[in-house]
């Protein structure tokens, strides 16, 4: 065996749970990585992993492993200097003392010189211990370490792990690391596939692992046998039929974790089945079946799917007509739920809302669809939404519910609302808003495309922020049972992305009137909490648009009352700060914000009989021409302009403040200059605290 050599680590278990399989696999190999550098056996960037994982098994190669430790050099601290002599000069107790314990006479230890003073040591050297010992102590630890919820026990044993472990392999080289894991001896032998190779395979060198398993009908790398199971499907694909493999991602990850030896099967269904919503057939095929369906070159579903069987089987046919009698009935069950939950409009469903709970504390689905319906109506008016249809749909939003295909497949809600509502007459921006008034479902995700759906999201969002927090539950920490934070951001995205100039506080106030028509207090404190609450969703929200932090707290300072002044105010202080001015004005601002913090002054109205100096004369008048023409355009929220035009008072502001002593002898002059100073400062706070930015 070299100095150094490939180590190999392999725990074969039953068959693991797959969608775990990928995370399972990276902790372990990056937790025995981690344990042999920290007890200085390998270092990061000189010996490479590989992680493998397949159904049966967890493994990991590195490579450059030495047989055993470095030797070390071992440095123990003793008394310090000042400690360690008498006042004759003797050695100390304690330095005795330390000597003795070290097993050493006094003049053998060596002095340490730090920051910190100095001090005695003593310096050994520590010979470095096996591999052997070392490896099978960072399996055990990286075993605990596993991100494992639930473990298990089996046989007779105490032993835990996620899956009954069968055999494990340790090997340095060509050599076996001795040891015990799992309660299993560690050795050499590993399995191939359970039904293509029924043999054990004695691996010869670490290096062999991959090519043997191969050898065995084993794909070891997770990676590799995902692309070979793209290849497989992409290889059949045409215009006309294309296998959707990346929808979600979670399919094809947990599909390469099913099977060790992938082979593809292309099946079809009757054509019939079309008649069933898309959706319905998609998701049986997908989360029953583990199966991808294919659409045309218009991305229409068509009545072909594709699967991987973990065997090359001899009789593939035979395997496609099992697939395709499976899926026959998973999708004779879907296209039951379809037609019986047809037979039943959304609106004779509503009563049924009355058994589902929204919340101990806040009643039914039932009352809040009621709550949902009249928000819509009210906030119509603003979003420019036609307040029949919103309120309509805000009345039938949560109606699937209670239907059978939402009860097989919950991710249908909403989708299952929009068929249904399609299929009852109603107008089609009725059934595209029930669908679509869950959108925002993440951060960056689409909002609802028409008015009607913008307004009902909004309704429905307010009412469940309103009312979780009349209940106690506002998120706290990581803690986000009822996703509040994005229902807020929700909330704020619909209000500014379609231009809406309602304000928070309008909206929360609404909501609260609806529950009081209920029986159901909301405080005012409450109102105040959650309208304090979605505004600091703005910070990330515009962090994540690249906008300054500085940007945003020169607008917050300002606290607007609706989200879409706080877009604006932003964008014009965006705007502002790449202006030649900017930097000293933000300046000149702060400045004047100390200068009346300090001062406590009482505005009182600018009296021009009392400016003497010509700097302040001319400061005087341009304000006086600016302000007007500023103050203009604030009133119809263009602040961009008003602060291009304040920018004009940059040259009259700086000749004040060189030419000019604010802090003048007599009192009523110095009163008058911070009058002038505080005219400027309210000007720009028309928009932002424009200090901020300094």
């Amino acid at each position: 065996m070299s100095h150094t050599d490939s180590l190999l680590i392999e725990l074969g278990t039953e068959e693991l749970p797959p969608k775990a399989l990928l995370n399972l696999a990276t902790a372990f190999s990056k937790n025995i990585h981690q344990s042999l550098q920290q007890q200085n056996l390998i270092s990061e960037s000189g010996s490479p992993y590989k992680t493998f994982a397949t159904p049966r098994r967890l493994a990991v190669l590195i490579n450059n492993v030495p047989l055993k430790q470095k030797t070390q050099t071992v440095e123990r601290r003793g008394p310090s200097l000042k400690a360690a002599f008498d006042s004759d000069g003797n050695p100390s107790k304690a330095t005795l003392g330390f000597a003795g314990s070290c097993g050493v006479k006094f003049d053998e230890l060596d002095r340490l010189e730090t920051d910190d003073g100095s001090w005695l040591v003593h310096r050994s050297e520590q010979e470095g211990r096996n591999a052997e010992v070392i490896v099978i102590e960072a399996i055990e630890q990286s075993i605990k370490q596993l991100p494992i919820p639930k473990r298990m026990r089996w046989g007779d044993s105490d032993i835990e792990f996620v899956r009954p472990a069968h055999w494990v392999v340790t090997m340095l080289g060509t050599e076996v690391l001795q040891g015990t894991v799992l309660g299993l001896s560690t050795n050499r032998i590993t399995q191939g596939h359970r039904f293509h190779a029924d043999k054990s395979i004695s691996l010869k060198h670490a290096d062999d692992y991959v090519d043997e398993l191969k050898n065995a009908h084993v794909i070891a790398s997770f990676d590799a046998r995902q692309e070979m199971i793209r290849g497989q499907i992409n290889a059949l694909d045409t215009p006309e039929a294309k296998a959707v493999i990346d929808y979600p991602d979670s399919l094809i990850n947990e599909v390469t974790a099913l099977v060790e030896w992938p082979h593809l099967i292309v099946g079809e269904f009757d054509d019939n089945f079309l008649s069933v919503p898309s959706e319905c057939l998609i998701y049986s095929m997908r989360d029953h079946q583990k199966y991808f369906h294919y659409i045309d070159d218009k991305g229409a579903l068509i009545n072909r799917f594709a699967t991987i069987s973990n065997i090359d089987s001899s009789d593939p046919s035979s395997v496609r007509a099992g697939n395709e009698r499976v899926l026959r009935a998973r999708l004779s069950d879907a296209r039951f739920f379809w037609e019986t939950d047809c037979k039943t409009t959304l609106a004779k469903r509503l009563p049924s809302l009355d058994g589902v709970l929204f919340h101990a504390k806040l009643g039914s689905v039932a009352a809040k669809s009621e709550r949902i319906s009249a928000l819509a109506e009210k906030f119509a008016t603003d979003t420019g939404a036609n307040k029949k249809q919103a309120s309509r749909a805000g009345l039938l939003a949560k109606a699937d519910l209670t239907s059978s295909m939402v009860g097989e497949f919950p991710e249908l809600q909403g989708i299952a609302g929009r068929y249904f509502a399609t299929n009852d007459g109603e107008p089609q921006t009725v059934s595209t808003a029930i669908e679509q008034h869950y959108q925002p479902k993440y951060g960056g995700g689409d909002i609802p495309e028409n008015s009607v759906g913008q307004t009902v999201a909004l309704a429905d969002k307010i009412d469940t922020l309103v009312g979780i927090f009349a209940a106690g539950e506002e998120p706290s920490g990581e803690k986000d049972p009822y996703a509040l934070r994005r229902a807020a951001l929700g909330v704020l995205r619909i209000l500014i992305e379609t231009n809406t100039s309602s304000t928070l506080e309008q909206l929360v106030e609404n909501a609260a009137d609806e529950y009081q028509k209920q029986e159901l207090l909301v405080s005012e404190e409450t109102q105040i909490r959650v309208v304090k609450f979605t505004m600091e969703r703005l910070r990330k929200y515009y962090l994540d648009r690249l906008f300054s932090s500085e940007q945003i707290n020169s607008v917050m300072a300002c606290t607007p009352l609706a989200p879409l002044d706080f877009q604006n105010r932003l964008e014009a202080v965006r705007a502002f700060a790449k202006l030649p001015e900017a930097t000293q004005l933000a300046a000149a601002n702060k400045r004047i914000s100390n200068i009346l913090r300090k001062s406590e002054h009482d505005t009182v109205a600018l009296d021009e009989t009392l400016l003497n100096e010509d700097a302040e004369k001319a400061l005087a008048a341009a304000l006086q021409t600016t302000a007007k023409e500023a103050e203009a355009l604030f009133d119809k929220s263009d602040y961009e302009g008003g602060l291009s035009k304040l920018a004009s008072l940059r040259p009259v502001i700086d000749t004040f403040f060189d030419q000019v002593m604010v802090n003048a002898d007599d009192e009523a002059t110095k009163n008058n200059r911070l009058s002038l100073l505080a005219s400027i400062q309210a000007l720009f706070l028309r928009t932002a605290d424009i200090s901020v930015l300094q």
